[in-house]
């Protein structure tokens, strides 16, 4: 099945510092597009992979599982650590979880973590049905393009496949499990009026990760995919800011945001 234009994989050639950018549920690289390139066009190293059963159609991410999504982002990490001497990862929405997860795994191969409106617990009654629903119901209505600014369209699927949000489900519970085993610097911006992610899961993140270099930040203009929304500029800023002052060797103009 090809993939739906925008939603291709992108990769960018630059410095020593690179950056792992994970796109969340449902979701493709479209997402995170322009955030990845305003990185890129300041010299960092930049890979922002497409999670496999993502950016085609829902009916291919039945047959996927939080194992092939992470085990992508785990791949494109390694191949960044090999190639650069600083690597910092960066998620939105379950795409924060998946750089939670690798921050826990890797250790201090991973430099710094920046987050947005992670998600960390599929919430509701419906949760707990997932084991037996997702038998029966094979898929639910889906939970792309909670935008706040008009004329903005996230390239999400319309329907979120059972099989595949148990499998979230159960990615969440172990996500939580190694939230202490993570000790790297960390950014998360979160949005009040998300319509996907509850406030609670980012209170959570704060609540239980060990690091103690921590920095959180309101994205009071924007909903959940606020990386296409009013603070998109805003979360670029920050995180080039964050990483330019852990790495001062970005580059000229990477190095003098950072402080």
């Amino acid at each position: 099945m090809p993939v739906l234009p925008g939603a291709e994989p992108y990769h960018h050639e630059g410095g020593e510092v690179g950056v792992l950018l994970c796109h969340g549920f449902t979701g493709s690289p479209q997402s995170m597009r322009p955030w990845a390139e305003y990185l890129a066009e300041r010299g960092l190293t930049v890979a922002l992979p497409l999670l496999p059963g993502h950016g085609t159609r829902w009916q291919d991410m039945r047959i996927t599982g939080w194992q092939d999504w992470y085990a992508e982002v785990d791949r494109a990490l390694r191949e960044l650590l090999e190639r650069c001497s600083r690597v910092f990862v960066l998620g939105l929405s379950m795409g924060g979880a998946l750089a939670l997860r690798l921050a826990a795994g890797h250790g201090r191969s991973v430099s710094g973590i920046v987050v947005v409106n992670p998600g960390i617990k599929v919430h509701g009654v419906a949760a707990y049905a997932l084991p037996v629903l997702r038998h029966v119901v094979p898929y639910t209505k889906g939970v792309a393009n909670d935008i706040a600014k008009e004329g903005t369209v996230e390239l999400g699927y319309d329907r979120v496949p059972l099989h595949s949000a148990h499998s979230l489900r159960e990615f969440f519970r172990l996500v939580d499990a190694a939230l202490p085993q993570v000790t790297q610097p960390l950014l998360l911006l979160h949005s009040p009026m998300d319509h996907v992610v509850p406030p609670a899961d980012s209170a959570r993140i704060l609540g239980r990760v060990s690091s103690v270099d921590v920095r959180e930040v309101l994205l009071e203009q924007s909903y959940h995919v606020a990386t296409l929304d009013h603070d998109a500029e805003r979360i670029f800023e920050e995180s080039l800011a964050f990483i330019g002052r852990l790495a001062p060797t970005v580059g000229k103009k990477g190095s003098t945001t950072g402080g």
